[in-house]
């Protein structure tokens, strides 16, 4: 049956964005990014073909955690710009076509928040219960840490109360109270007042500790006995101010537990999810040349209401976590992409970015993005992944892939007039560095990996059964090729990704046809043209059979042409 009413569902098919305002543009010279200068960058996303751009924290910060130490949740840290100037850049973006939505942060807040300055400052502060207090000296909690090289407990000792506070992340983030209803209403506000500002909905940080009851008291946590029901009231909540919104959560769990968070079968909870398991799968496979283990992840991928999404990506603004593999599989990956102990981050994951793991190697980092943009779901891209950039290992933790955004081969890459020693981070060197990786370059190679990516994400947007589609893992006997085929409607794509430096043919067996009349004049067209066959594509066999020519680390999208079909893809 076809599916009429999609605008609403306008994530389904979305190429999202992620990007920290202070490190991608500055416009006034002083070495930190801006709402301004991103305005000013907009076209270069909308070349691209962004249409949906995600913001890392841009609220009033300490700045003791990169912004997510927040100290008021309805402003503009004043170094960004201030309320106008995120007006202005949402409306220049949205005249592009693009969506904006933010991080929201109500797992915790800065201990310098307002409402946990009252809090400490008195056990009868009308504050005291935005946050989690103990007066009894806490067990041994040093496996619960989110950050386990900082602290060492989630429970930290207030001087001036004598109790201790929770915090699941640093002991700077003291947890808020989410069994508060006075919480859950600011939160409400919070969300309800950036919908007004023209967001368009939310990637929510930490959603399993944001949900957490850890050390609420028995009378409070029995009125809050189901967090997942505020969860979906929330949702209910977005769908009132703004029908179209999107709640993407980080729920890095297994796919059993991350069904919950979506709400089960009615999918009323969450509307995305990041697809850690793919992702980490996707490395595994990679490592080995072998496609079993992101193979085996995505048929245990669960179904979903068509009401959510999986939100596929490669890297992220966060360590590279491997968390969710074995500790012999970790290793593997270990040795594979980042053998160094600078390279990993809290034992268990990478803090480098795709083209220094893959050793600059463009047939890998291109066979990588490729899989991004094919697999089943909505890609999400990290800034600077499309022109190839490097991280700075010299950084702490998930610091060294937060550095400025690289336009030019300037001193200071294009990102400000500021010299270097006044930028909010260091610019990496080498030869991942601006001096061989910007912007202003890639746009004028043709064979650029900007210009590659930009061709994905065109065909990624020209082929919904991506977005919208049931998807199946194609058999075959080529350990080292992932081969998926994805339907929608009349629509139909195959994939073939070879993860081995060696070339191969695949033989495939297709076996649901396109239509009532078989395979009889069938054909597959390569989208990208990257197989190197003939215009016209390769001929089905009558019993759904074909054979595929692939390069090492070669990759193909193949359409499914019936017989006098003409399409623009």
């Amino acid at each position: 049956m076809r599916i009429t009413q999609t605008s609403d569902l306008w994530w389904k098919t979305a190429v999202v964005y992620c990007l920290d305002v202070e490190t991608f543009f500055d416009s006034d010279a002083d070495g930190i990014g801006d709402f301004a200068g991103l305005a000013e960058r907009v076209d270069y996303l909308a070349e691209l073909g962004v249409t949906c751009l995600w913001l890392m924290p841009f609220y009033p910060t300490p700045d003791r955690d990169d912004g997510y130490d927040i100290t008021d949740f309805f402003g503009v840290d004043h170094r960004l710009g201030h309320h106008g100037d995120l007006v202005e850049f949402i409306r220049t973006a949205r005249d592009r076509g693009m969506r904006v939505i933010a991080d929201i942060v109500v797992n915790h807040t800065s201990d310098r928040h307002p409402w946990f300055k009252a809090a400490r400052s008195s056990k009868d502060s009308p504050y005291r219960d935005f946050y989690v207090w103990r007066s009894d000296p806490p067990p041994d909690t040093s496996r619960e840490v989110v950050f386990p090289d900082q602290e060492q407990s989630i429970w930290t000792l207030d001087d001036k109360t004598g109790e201790w506070y929770l915090h699941h992340f640093y002991k700077h983030q003291p947890d808020l109270n989410v069994a508060n209803p006075q919480v859950r209403d600011e939160i409400a506000k919070a969300m309800g007042f950036w919908l007004q500002m023209g967001l368009s909905g939310f990637r929510v940080d930490a959603v399993p500790y944001f949900l957490s009851t850890v050390g609420v008291d028995g009378k409070e946590l029995a009125q809050f006995s189901d967090p997942h029901a505020y969860l979906r009231s929330l949702r209910r909540f977005m769908g009132r101010r703004g029908g179209d919104s999107v709640l993407l959560g980080e729920v890095n769990l297994p796919y059993k537990e991350q069904l919950e968070y979506f709400g089960g079968p009615e999918g009323d909870e969450l509307t995305m999810m990041f697809d850690f398991i793919v992702m980490q799968n996707t490395y595994l496979a990679m490592a080995r040349q072998d496609a079993a283990p992101l193979a085996k992840a995505l048929r245990a991928r669960p179904p979903i209401s068509p009401d959510n999404q999986w939100a596929t990506f490669v890297r992220n603004h966060d360590e590279l976590t491997l968390d969710k593999l074995t500790e012999d599989e970790r290793q593997e990956v270990f040795a594979a992409f980042g053998p160094e102990p600078q390279m990993q981050v809290f034992g268990r994951g990478l803090k480098r970015r795709v083209p220094p793991m893959l050793d600059g190697d463009p047939r890998r980092i291109r066979l990588l993005y490729s899989l991004l943009f094919s697999l089943p779901g909505t890609p999400v891209l990290y800034y600077g992944e499309e022109i190839g950039m490097g991280e700075d290992l010299a950084a702490e933790g998930r610091m060294a892939v937060r550095t400025p955004m690289q336009w030019t081969d300037e001193p200071s890459a294009g990102f400000s007039a500021a010299p270097p020693r006044r930028l909010v981070s260091r610019i990496p060197e080498g030869g991942f560095g601006p001096k061989h990786v910007n912007v202003a370059s890639a746009r004028r190679d043709p064979d650029s990996l900007l210009n590659f990516i930009t061709r994905l994400v065109q065909r990624y947007r020209q082929c919904p059964e991506l977005g919208w589609g049931a998807y199946e893992v194609l058999d075959h006997r080529v350990p080292s090729v992932f081969a998926h085929r994805v339907v929608w409607e009349e629509a139909s794509l195959v994939a073939l990704h070879n993860l081995s430096a060696e070339a191969v043919t695949v033989d495939l067996h297709l076996e649901t046809p396109p239509s009532d009349a078989g395979w009889e004049g069938v054909t597959l067209v390569d989208l990208l043209g990257t197989g190197g066959f003939a215009p016209e594509g390769l001929d089905v066999a009558d019993d759904g059979g074909v054979q595929v020519p692939l390069d090492g680390y070669g990759h193909v999208w193949l359409r499914v042409q019936q017989p006098g079909e003409r399409r623009l893809v």
